[in-house]
């Protein structure tokens, strides 16, 4: 299923500074950066990768164009309708997964995350939640996990609960995802 992840300051009840405003140079702004103007940027554009991040600095090592992080995210799939309740009544045999936390970086180079579950971990059978099962440690690459989506509601607001004080501003849909990684129970509760 095609997605497209993209940034817009103009995106409706997502409205984010439309420049760059930093109070120290980090990897993702220079305070020199500071001021300059922040578009629409598509970073995957239907499944491809369309343009990364970059700073006038990074830009110009890379031959890249300038091209800043914008304060919110939006990820969209073509075709997608409805919601969790919509994907539920089409999954067989399941889970449904509400809320990841503790997420960490693994593997910088294949982008492989580590976490847990939390707060609403159900079992789905015959197209029906039948019941609360236990947390999991979860083992997963977005970028693998995101080629491997077989259904997608609409896009609606969300707060991600993990890096809500970072990414505040955000919109994405249910996703009903094959295989994913659910390493071991975790005892966290």
């Amino acid at each position: 299923m095609p997605l497209t992840l993209r940034s817009d300051p103009t995106a409706p009840g997502l409205e984010c500074a439309p420049y760059v405003v930093t109070t120290a140079s980090h990897d993702g702004a220079s305070v020199f950066d500071n001021g300059l103007p922040i578009g629409p940027a598509s970073w995957i554009d239907r499944g491809r990768l369309a343009a990364l991040p970059t700073t006038r600095h990074t830009a110009r090592l890379a031959d890249l164009p300038v091209t800043p992080g914008a304060g919110n995210l939006l990820l969209e799939a073509d075709g997608g309708t409805g919601g969790a309740d919509d994907l539920v009544r089409g999954l067989d045999d399941g889970l449904l997964v509400t809320c990841l936390w503790y997420i960490r970086e693994v593997d910088p180079q294949t982008l492989l995350l580590t976490g847990l579950t939390r707060d609403g971990v159900y079992r789905v059978q015959g197209g029906e939640v039948v019941g609360a099962v236990t947390n999991y440690r979860f083992n997963e690459s977005p970028v693998g996990m995101l080629s491997r989506v077989e259904a997608a509601g609409a896009t609606e607001r969300t707060l991600g609960r993990e890096f809500g004080d970072y990414a505040p501003r955000t919109a994405v849909p249910a996703l009903r995802v094959r295989g994913f990684n659910c390493s071991s129970v975790s005892q966290a509760s």
